[in-house]
């Protein structure tokens, strides 16, 4: 697969809906499946492995909803996704969802089998967290791709052997024929040729793969023996890398991170003003939050209680479907964004060093990705959250003017603090205890990067903290893993939450925020 990317695995996607690896990775899902079948989908089959992730949440943490609307061929913002249920049984689509045992080794292991009047085909992925995706299987052979290449199948006699300019070519033995799939950056004409069938899946993700792409360094301590004593700031680090993914200009780079910048600003406002949806368990609390903060009738928590309302605000935009940044992840998707952009305004900085923060930021998130996952479903809250903290703690001392090392020692304090924490949705919703351990995770980032730019040593280099996470992860019952069946999500309290959820849906209510 290829490199991780700052703007694909880490900061990104723009999306609606309470996770990413279940609304935004089913979306891509859905959308490659739909690029298989030519748009042309009359029914489909999903099929969920009884011992995953998804049998107990597809449909509370968004996965049909990501699914419908790629099924569609709709973005992950669109904001016409709260309705893809609808939707597409008005397009004409018979659904079946279904649990099988067949033992798929990853938690989020989506089987679609798809049908029109003239062929029948089937595709196996996986979700691997941020939103991010892996084909596995289609039609029963093995055929990997992560939704980064122009993919051209086409399916010939086992005698031709025709010859294409193409970044990848990939043989695969189908019955009597063969299958090859192209990997470039475009489709390739597939004229002149005894083709059998073809098939064109577009990329689904914004920052394209290539051939002969190299990153200068895929850990953090090779980018410290790359770097060496020269000391260079992170945030130009994380420039240089993303130039080489991308094949990006300096400018490009930097306008994308604002680019984001402006939706994450527009959300939080939002989110203070007030958010309404239905089907959710929180209703709007950051309005009141900014009432006490502005009358001084809070703690003084400095800079701290501007970072808590921002938090807080763009939980509440996730929760009620508005557009959030999945930053590394939408359930973890407030805690870099409102640490930056809170310290960043009561500093008084500017947006470039907003992007410049942010961009610290993703690189610590490129070795974690690289390393591990961000996926709950497979380590757990501190997957998300303890990622989520430290990323912005390294992106608080960018804005503080810190050193390469103490924006890396920044991060390790985060993440070692955050070790062990279980992923326990109350009521099978995205939200709570999220909302808390968003500003958990906002709170301990402030706290360990003013300990680096004091010096204080971390003791376990961040690599080693991303190794033991994974370590901690593996050991970690399915239960807390995002499965709803365990901690918080099975006390009375929250089984009951769900129960009335679930009442108010089945009176007719589909959660589309009118009330």
């Amino acid at each position: 697969m290829s490199a991780v990317s700052i703007f694909n695995d880490v900061i990104g996607p723009v999306m609606r809906g309470p996770s990413s690896s279940h609304c935004a990775a089913a979306l891509r899902i859905g959308r490659l499946a739909r690029d298989l079948m030519e748009g042309d989908i009359t029914e489909v089959l999903v099929e969920f492995d009884r011992s995953g992730s998804l049998p107990t949440t597809h449909e509370s943490q968004g996965s049909d909803m990501g699914l419908f609307g790629g099924l569609l061929g709709w973005d992950a913002d669109d904001e016409r996704l709260p309705g893809s249920s609808q939707a597409l049984a008005e397009a004409g689509i018979k659904l079946r969802i279904e649990t099988v045992d067949v033992g798929d080794p990853h938690p989020n292991t989506y089987r679609l089998t798809l049908s029109n009047a003239r062929e029948q085909r089937s595709l196996i992925a996986i979700s691997t967290g941020g939103g991010m995706v892996q084909v596995l299987i289609i039609d029963g052979v093995p055929m990997p791709m992560d939704g980064g290449y122009h993919e051209t199948l086409i399916w010939l006699p086992k005698t031709a052997h025709p010859d294409f300019e193409a970044d990848q070519v990939l043989r695969h033995a189908s019955g009597d024929l063969q299958i090859l799939q192209i990997k470039g950056a475009s489709f390739v004409s597939t004229a002149h040729l005894p083709v059998i069938a073809v098939k064109r899946l577009s990329p689904v993700l914004p920052v394209p793969s290539r051939k002969d792409m190299h990153v200068p360094f895929t850990s953090c301590a090779e980018m410290l023996a790359q770097d060496g004593t020269k000391q260079t700031p992170l945030w130009r680090l994380a420039l240089a890398y993303e130039m080489a993914r991308g094949q990006f200009t300096e400018r490009e780079v930097i306008d994308k991170m604002i680019a984001i910048l402006h939706i994450l600003r527009k959300s939080i406002a939002s989110g203070i003003t007030g958010t309404q949806y239905e089907d959710r368990v929180l209703g709007h609390q950051s309005g009141r939050f900014q009432e006490l903060m502005q009358v001084g009738k809070l703690l003084d928590g400095g800079a701290l209680n501007r970072i808590v309302l921002y938090v807080t605000a763009l939980m509440e935009v996730k929760s009620s479907m508005g557009v959030i940044v999945a930053a590394p992840t939408a359930g973890a998707c407030a805690a870099l964004p409102g640490a930056v952009i809170g310290m960043a305004e009561a500093m008084g900085k500017s947006e470039e060093d907003m992007a410049q923060a942010m961009l610290a930021a993703g690189l610590i998130g490129v070795f974690i990705a690289t390393r591990w996952t961000f996926a709950a479903e497979v380590g757990g809250c501190q997957a998300e959250g303890g990622s989520a903290a430290s990323m912005a703690a390294a992106a608080l001392v960018t804005l503080a003017g810190g050193t390469r090392d103490q924006a890396i020692s920044a991060a390790s304090l985060a993440f070692q603090s955050m070790l062990g924490l279980i992923c326990d949705p109350i009521a099978n919703r995205v939200e709570a205890p999220c909302l808390g351990k968003n500003v958990m995770a906002a709170s301990n980032a402030l706290s360990c990067a003013n300990m680096a730019l004091a010096d204080f040593d971390p003791l376990i280099p961040l690599d080693e903290v991303i190794d033991a996470a994974k370590n901690v992860a593996a050991m970690m019952p399915r239960e807390h893993r995002c499965t709803s069946l365990g901690g918080l999500a099975i006390t009375p309290s929250s089984l009951e939450i769900e129960r009335k959820l679930g009442a108010r849906k089945a009176q007719g209510c589909g959660g589309c925020g009118c009330h």
